[in-house]
């Protein structure tokens, strides 16, 4: 009767197997939240870079506007702000009675495209053009 008896009675808890299941299925899970969190900080530094090379950007043209037109052709000038080192490219095109300006700010260290990009149109007449 006691082997009866042992067979029918039901083990609790969980196997071996089962655990190790479980914990693969979470350590799946948890390498896919890690990497989505790295994929979201590299997005958001992203970002703030272009963010920051925008400004930049609309510092130059303020700048222009101010001291008055360059003579048409492209300038390349540094304009670093904070820890990011930055260049900032400007090109001054004639188009009819207006002269276009166009700003592109690169990462120095890290090459690769423009950061930012910023274009306007003025007319001659409202800035003095510098030889």
């Amino acid at each position: 009767m006691r082997k009866a008896h042992a067979m029918h009675r039901q083990a609790s808890g969980f196997t071996l197997i089962e655990v190790l299941v479980a914990l693969a299925i979470v350590a799946v899970a948890m390498s896919a939240a890690v990497r989505a969190a790295g994929q979201m900080t590299q997005a958001d530094g992203l970002l703030r870079d272009r963010s920051i090379a925008l400004l930049a950007a609309q510092g130059r043209m303020a700048e222009l506007r101010l001291e008055g037109l360059p003579g048409n052709g492209r300038k390349v000038l540094e304009c670093d702000q904070g820890r990011l080192r930055l260049s900032c490219e400007q090109r001054v095109t004639p188009v009819g009675d207006l002269l276009q300006l166009s700003i592109r700010v690169h990462d120095r260290e890290r090459g690769g495209p423009p950061l930012a990009r910023l274009e306007t149109l003025v007319a001659r007449d409202r800035l003095q053009v510098t030889p």
